[in-house]
């Protein structure tokens, strides 16, 4: 889910890509250090224009199927730039099966033993676009994906985890554009109406 909201409504009218070059895959790797602190170090990670177009492919298949997960249509800013479904599944599927995990145990001194699993492919950038397509089968296949919902606001990309029954948009600021551009079109339809008799 992280993934797929680098790409999100700029305050503007506009759509902004976080990830639109290597720098910017750089800082949204050291944001998300706590989800990933066991595929890669950012600190060393070389974020380069091939690491960045893996994660970007990858985003674009989990985009699509959050897209196809969500009740009613997906985002309508979002819809056009979709990827085929069977598309974006292989795409995944690619990803997750070229990054191989080995179960590793831990046993630390004052507490019990635990098992996670671990890469153990040498490679950075398959370790990290293996661990974000399993991520994505993990959402997609898990209970939260029941309240993935697409905003429904103007111009907004994002898919976003329901939080209550009656929760619409992803934000605040997302309905209250909704409301405004509501608004906006019930005083057009009065002028619009007049100038026609």
């Amino acid at each position: 889910m992280r993934l797929a909201g680098t790409i999100r409504h700029d305050g503007t009218g506009g759509v902004a890509d976080d990830l639109t070059e290597p720098a910017g895959l750089a800082d949204w790797l050291a944001e998300n250090h706590d989800l990933l602190h066991d595929v890669v170090d950012p600190a060393s990670f070389r974020a380069d224009e091939g690491a960045r177009s893996a994660v970007v492919a990858l985003r674009a298949a989990t985009g699509a199927l959050l897209a196809r997960s969500v009740p009613g249509a997906p985002s309508r800013a979002d819809a056009h730039r979709l990827l085929p479904v069977a598309e974006a599944v292989e795409r995944i599927n690619t990803a997750a099966a070229l990054a191989p995990v080995a179960p590793a145990l831990s046993w630390p001194d004052d507490g019990p033993p635990t098992a996670r699993r671990r890469p153990v492919q040498p490679d950075a950038v398959t370790r990290l676009a293996g661990a974000l397509a399993a991520a994505a089968i993990d959402f997609l296949t898990g209970p939260d994906r029941e309240r993935l919902r697409a905003c429904p606001a103007p111009r907004c990309v994002r898919y976003f985890l329901q939080s209550h029954g009656r929760q619409e948009f992803c934000k605040p600021a997302c309905g209250n554009r909704a409301r405004a551009a509501r608004h906006y079109q019930r005083r057009q339809l009065p002028t619009e109406k007049s100038a026609a008799d």
